[in-house]
C-alpha cells in the first residue's frame, strides 16, 4: 500500500517552484506527475500562455463530481535581502514553513492534493474528485479559472460542488468559510484643465481644486447600511497623481483611482453610473472636463447556507472542535468565477503574512487542513 501523501513536504516541493505569474516554475507539472501517478486523468488547459492544470478521477460527468480550486502562482518577493530565509528556499524554521506562497496558497493546494490522493487510493467513491489548478490568479485572471471552466463546458466536464482552497482563517484553523464574497471594481479618473502660471490664475484652470472635490464626494458617500450576509459597501481613493514638479505652474490634468468594494444592494453597472454623474456634476461645477474608466473585477455572489456550508463546517468541528462563522468578508478569489459553475465555498488556512516579506505557514496547520479536506471527501461521498 502506498504511503500517505505528506503535505507539508509537497507544499515544500511547490515553494520552490519559482512561479511568480505569469510563471509556471515547475509547479503545475511536479502536481501533474503526483496526480497521474494515482489514477487521476491530469490535463493541461493552458492558455493565451498562463498555464492551468485540470485532473479528475472517476467518471466524467458523474452526478457526484466534488471538485477543489486553487492556484499554483505567487506575488514577487520584493526585497529579496530582507527575507530571514530565501524566497523560495522553503525551510522549517521553529514549526514554520517559509517562503512565497506557503501560505497564498502552496499549502492549501498541497492539503488538497494530498487528500484527494490518499482519498482515491484507500477509499474509492462512487462519484468523481475534480481538481482544478490554475497558475494566474494573482494576475489577471482572465485566462485562468476561467479558461478551465470554458475547457470544462466545452468537454461535458461538471463539478457538483467545490471548495476553493485560499486561506479564509483569521485566527486559528478553522474558524472561518467564506460563503460569498463583496463585488470589487477599480475607476480611473482624469481631470482635465488648462496649464498655467499659478500668479495668472484667470488664464488658466486648476483641475486640483476639482480633483479634490470629487474624491470628498466620493469618499464620503454613504453607500449602503450592509445586508443580512455582507458588509456595507465602500469606496477608497487609492492614489492622485499630477506629476508636476514645479510649484509655480497650474498643471494641464491629474489622474485619481479610487476602488469599490460592494454589496448586493449594489452592481457594477449601477456603480459605474453613480460615478459618471458625480463625475459629470463637478465637471459642470468647476469647468473641467473629466473622464472615466471602470473596471469591474467581480460582481457581488453568495452560495446561501445550505448543504454545501453545513458540509464543510461539520467536518471542520469533527476535526477542531471548532465551529465556524460563515462569512463574505475580505477581497476576490477565484470564487467569483466558479459560483456560475456549481455551488462554491471558500475554507483554507490563517493568512500569516500573505504576500509579506518573510510569508509563512504553521507546518501542523498543513497537516490538520489535509485532514478537514480528507472528512470533506468522506462524508460528502458516505
Amino acid at each position: 500500500m502506498s504511503q500517505p501523501v505528506d503535505p507539508a513536504k509537497l507544499t515544500a516541493d511547490l515553494v520552490r517552484c519559482p512561479s511568480v505569474t505569469p510563471e509556471e516554475g515547475g509547479a503545475l507539472q511536479l502536481l501533474q506527475e503526483a496526480l497521474a501517478d494515482a489514477g487521476f486523468l491530469s490535463i493541461r488547459v493552458d492558455r493565451n500562455g498562463t498555464p492551468n492544470l485540470f485532473a479528475r478521477w472517476g467518471t466524467k460527468g458523474h452526478a457526484r463530481s466534488f471538485g477543489f480550486n486553487g492556484h499554483t502562482d505567487v506575488v514577487p518577493v520584493g526585497d529579496e535581502a530582507a527575507w530571514t530565509h530565501p524566497p523560495f528556499g522553503a525551510e522549517f524554521d521553529g514549526g514554520w514553513l517559509y517562503g512565497r506562497g506557503a501560505t497564498d496558497m502552496k499549502s492549501g493546494v498541497a492539503a488538497f492534493v494530498a487528500a484527494a490522493i490518499d482519498f482515491v487510493r484507500t477509499t474509492p467513491p462512487d462519484g468523481a474528485i475534480i481538481l482544478a489548478i490554475t497558475g494566474d490568479e494573482e494576475g489577471s485572471s482572465t485566462d485562468g479559472t476561467i479558461a478551465i471552466l470554458d475547457w470544462m463546458a466545452e468537454e461535458g466536464e461538471q463539478m457538483t460542488a467545490c471548495l476553493v482552497g485560499e486561506p479564509t482563517c483569521p485566527e486559528t484553523i478553522g474558524d472561518m468559510i467564506k460563503i460569498g464574497r463583496r463585488g470589487s471594481m477599480t475607476a480611473h479618473i482624469t481631470v482635465a484643465g488648462k496649464q498655467g502660471h499659478s500668479a495668472y490664475l484667470h488664464k488658466a484652470l486648476n483641475p486640483m481644486p476639482a480633483v479634490a472635490l470629487l474624491a470628498h464626494r466620493l469618499s464620503s458617500r454613504v453607500l449602503d447600511e450592509g445586508t443580512d450576509h455582507f458588509d456595507p459597501s465602500t469606496c477608497s481613493v487609492t492614489t492622485i497623481d499630477t506629476g508636476n514638479p514645479a510649484s509655480n505652474v497650474i498643471p494641464a490634468q491629474t489622474r485619481m483611482t479610487v476602488n469599490l468594494r460592494f454589496n448586493d444592494t449594489h452592481s457594477g453597472a449601477s456603480l459605474t453610473e453613480w460615478l459618471q454623474a458625480e463625475a459629470d456634476r463637478v465637471a459642470e461645477e468647476t469647468g473641467t472636463r473629466i473622464t472615466l474608466e471602470a473596471k469591474i473585477s467581480g460582481e457581488p455572489f453568495l452560495t446561501p447556507p445550505g448543504a454545501l456550508s453545513t458540509l464543510v463546517s461539520q467536518a471542520i468541528h469533527k476535526e477542531t472542535n471548532q465551529n465556524p462563522v460563515l462569512s463574505t468578508t475580505g477581497g476576490t478569489s477565484d470564487a467569483r468565477f466558479v459560483k456560475s459553475h456549481c455551488p462554491v465555498v471558500e475554507f483554507g488556512l490563517v493568512g500569516h503574512r500573505m504576500h509579506e516579506v518573510d510569508e509563512r505557514v504553521w507546518v501542523q496547520d498543513i497537516h490538520d487542513l489535509k485532514r478537514i479536506y480528507g472528512r470533506i471527501l468522506t462524508d460528502y461521498f458516505a
